[in-house]
């Protein structure tokens, strides 16, 4: 008796473990449209200190033609950002087709860029796309890892040539800033020196909780850096394109700044830099007049970067989810169709061999009737 109450305790237990951990996955796998939204109010809040006139005056005095051009950078910078994918798909050495990475590359990071927190918020949507995709949780985990570290390392080598080429009045005049700008740089300089010497040289993997990471090779480390790097400087030519026209900004002085303030939103994860990108041009451009053209540059860019991939990433979600919800309700309409066609099918082989049954007790009846009437008949013949 002892055993078998046991028995029943861990059966339980084990259904109560398999539904908290079916409830967890469920959990993880909605919070990718709940990021979504999320990044929908980063967006919004963003864009609604600025008046809607600001915003339309701002867009109108940008050239036709920069405009478009900021718009093909964003669009390129956005097949960076979902090469990240593709080589994260490469670092775990699983294949998938074409539009997946760049549809789940694309969607992670438009979602990211504007809710923060990338890691959580982009891990999230790509947590529901790849799972779908018969992708391990784990393999998801290692991927996101590895892309996180595919913009730390572009970050290290980005920030090394920013603190080169960008002029010091640009970090603040304060000996202080001076300081912590030239210990970033130099931090920087050391981590990109111990990851590509641990791709060179460190071949074994590391083991964390149970999860264990490769160390890429030196080939794939340096694409890390090369499609991180275009990532940022597509990001930057966004700005450029949008801020160039009003003020006579060399791009070297510009790309430097643009660096510096770039990975200083992401670090703080402030939503599209806001408030950073002010605080580092205030000092590249200073002057009351500039920061009114800085003001409509950086409302282009934010409508241009962060809100009209968004939208777009938004349409293509949740007609994707509208296309899945559909199949699901076309295949289970169809199980139900077949379990039905087997029913009848089964009730109408039910009744014919009935039936049949039936037919052959009849013929065994009236074979029994026309023996007793052929035994009468000879009865009668021996009476006569």
């Amino acid at each position: 008796m002892p055993k078998k109450n046991n028995m029943k305790k861990n059966g339980k237990t084990g259904g109560l473990a398999s539904k908290t951990k079916r409830l967890i996955k469920k959990i993880i796998s909605w919070a990718g449209l709940f990021f979504f939204a999320l990044a929908a109010f980063m967006i919004y809040k963003q864009l609604s200190k600025y008046q809607l006139e600001d915003i339309k005056n701002a867009l109108l005095s940008i050239p036709n033609q920069n405009l478009i051009m900021a718009c093909v950078a964003s669009f390129i910078g956005y097949v960076a950002l979902s090469s990240y994918d593709f080589l994260a798909l490469k670092y775990i050495k699983h294949k998938q087709p074409f539009w997946h990475w760049v549809f789940a590359g694309f969607i992670g990071f438009a979602v990211s860029n504007n809710a923060g927190h990338a890691i959580v918020s982009g891990g999230a949507i790509r947590y529901r796309l790849y799972t779908r995709w018969r992708i391990h949780a784990d393999e998801i985990v290692r991927m996101v890892t590895f892309s996180g570290f595919t913009y730390l390392v572009a970050c290290f080598f980005l920030i090394i040539i920013g603190y080169v080429i960008t002029p010091d009045h640009a970090f603040g005049e304060g000996a202080l800033s001076k300081l912590t700008t030239g210990v970033i740089a130099l931090v920087s300089l050391i981590g990109l020196i111990i990851y590509l010497g641990a791709s060179l040289f460190y071949k074994k993997p590391i083991d964390i909780k149970g999860l264990k990471f490769a160390i890429p090779t030196f080939k794939m480390s340096v694409a890390q850096i090369v499609i991180g790097s275009i990532d940022i400087l597509m990001a930057s030519l966004v700005l450029y394109f949008t801020l160039i026209h009003f003020i006579d900004l060399p791009f070297h002085i510009f790309i430097g700044a643009f660096i510096i303030a770039q990975i200083l939103g992401v670090y703080s994860q402030v939503p599209g830099g806001l408030g950073v990108f002010e605080v580092v041009f205030a000092n590249i451009i200073p002057g009351a007049e500039n920061q009114a053209m800085l003001f409509g540059a950086l409302i282009a860019y934010r409508i241009i970067y962060y809100l009209l991939p968004l939208i777009l990433s938004g349409i293509v979600l949740f007609s994707y989810e509208a296309y899945l919800a559909r199949k699901y309700h076309e295949i289970k309409e169809q199980r139900r169709l077949e379990r039905l066609k087997n029913y009848l099918s089964d009730k109408k082989q039910k009744i014919a061999d009935k039936a049949h049954h039936l037919a052959d007790k009849a013929h065994k009846i009236k074979e029994k009737a026309h023996n007793i009437t052929e035994k009468a008949k000879n009865i009668g013949h021996k009476t006569k």
